[in-house]
Parts: C-alpha cells; structure tokens; sequence
C-alpha cells in the first residue's frame, strides 16, 4: 500500500479531497460492494492525515450512502444497488470546467422547465415569477443586486413547471453554481454588463412563460445558460483547477 498524503487545495478541505478520493474508489470498483473499509486509524495512516478528517470524510461517504457501518464490525461499502441521494464531487466547487458541465446539465433542464412553465403555471406562480423580477429590478437599482435574486427567478420557474423533481433537482444543483455566478460579479469592470444582461434574459424567458409561448421559453431558457457559460469563461474567476491524489487502498 503506497502512502500518498494528501495536499491542501484552494478550496477544498482535506475532509473533502478524501472522501473524493474514496468515492472514486468505490464507483471504479476498486472497492467493491459489501468490502470493510480500512479502520480509521489506518486511512489516517495512509492518508497522513489525523483521525478526524478521516472520520468527517468517512460521515460524509455515509450520508450520501456510499458506506454503511454494521456494528462492531465497522464500516463497508453499500451494494451496488442501494438507494443513493443524488451528489457531485466536491472538486465541482474547485474547478472551472466541471462548473461548465454542471452549468451544461442544468442548460438541458432549464429549457424543459421554462417550457413546462410555460403551459403549466398558475396565476399565483405567474405572479410569483414576476415578483422575483420585481425584486431583482429593486436590487439593481440600489446597488446591492446577489446571486440569491438570480437563484430566485429560476427556483420561481422550477415551480411553476408543475413537477416537484424539477425544483428539487435544482435546487441541489444551486449549490455548485452559486460560487462561480459570485465569482463572475467581483470583476467590477464585467460586473454591470454582466448583471444587465442577465436582467434582460431573464426579462425575455419571463415574458415567454407569461405568453405561454412553450417554445419561446424554451429558446429563451436555453440562451440564458449558454450565456452565462460564456459571462463564466469571461470572467477572471479564481476557480483553481484541481487534482486530487489518486491511490488504492486495501484492507
């Protein structure tokens, strides 16, 4: 077993970068279903890390189902077919590209949900829908326009779609891309173009879904993402690229 400790990344905890690490393991096959974990004391040992990055990695890789713990026997990989809750490698939050594909999978469900909302929503969500516009117009104006007005508007889209999945999903994707949209605002020469611009797609997807024009939505939902891949590619964003160590473990 080689020793390979781990190496402090901007962005990411010791924490997090093992249990990336274990979880690529685990879904490689390296580790296989229903195989004991080595104890906590020998991952610290291999990992050169203390005992309690070991034990919140392992916590983490727990809730998200990837281990159970069998008393008094310790801590094993799921089967394969256990029900997992939906989750990304944290290194997400660390790197510009996979933030492109996060930003990628949600253009595909965006679309969908304009378009649902626009044939599906209700004169209260419609209101809803507005009102977050409404809000983001106030923010604009005083000069203290965020990310969470931005978040807002599309979670307003989510649920006027009429599926409850959608907005979840969403929701959970909220996480990997709310760093990056700040990220695209601190660049205080980008940052008024960008916020207008983003004001005026959302303007558009807005008055698609008012119109029930499905298609329109659509297109208009679809633009919007493309966009704000190209406002992220623009932007001098301190998102680090990342490299995890990858090494085996055995029993």
């Amino acid at each position: 077993m080689i020793r390979s400790p781990l190496q402090p990344l901007a962005n990411q905890r010791l924490s997090d970068q093992l249990a990336d690490d274990l979880r690529r393991q685990i879904e490689a096959g390296t580790v296989q279903p229903g195989q004991r974990l080595p104890t906590e004391l020998a991952l610290a040992a291999h990992y050169a890390v203390s005992r309690t990055v070991v034990r919140e990695a392992v916590s983490r890789l727990r809730s998200s189902g990837l281990l159970v713990a069998r008393q008094g026997a310790g801590m094993f990989v799921a089967a394969v077919d256990a029900a997992r809750p939906l989750d990304f490698d944290s290194s997400v939050l660390a790197d510009l590209g996979a933030v492109l594909d996060v930003v990628e999978v949600r253009r595909a469900l965006e679309s969908e949900v304009a378009a649902l909302a626009a044939v599906r929503a209700t004169p209260a969500q419609r209101r809803a829908i507005r009102a977050t516009l409404a809000s983001a117009d106030a923010s604009i104006a005083s000069g203290s326009a965020t990310v969470d007005e931005d978040l807002a508007f599309h979670q307003a889209v989510a649920n006027a779609a009429g599926n409850l999945q959608f907005a979840r999903l969403l929701r959970h994707l909220d996480q990997y891309l709310r760093e990056a949209m700040a990220v695209t605002r601190r660049n205080e020469s980008m940052k008024a173009e960008f916020i207008a611009e983003v004001r005026q797609e959302h303007q558009a997807i807005a008055q698609a879904i008012l119109a029930r024009d499905g298609e329109a939505a659509r297109n208009a939902a679809a633009r919007h993402m493309h966009q704000a891949t190209r406002r992220l590619q623009d932007s001098d964003a301190p998102i680090h690229r990342c490299a995890p160590a990858r090494q085996g473990l055995s029993a």
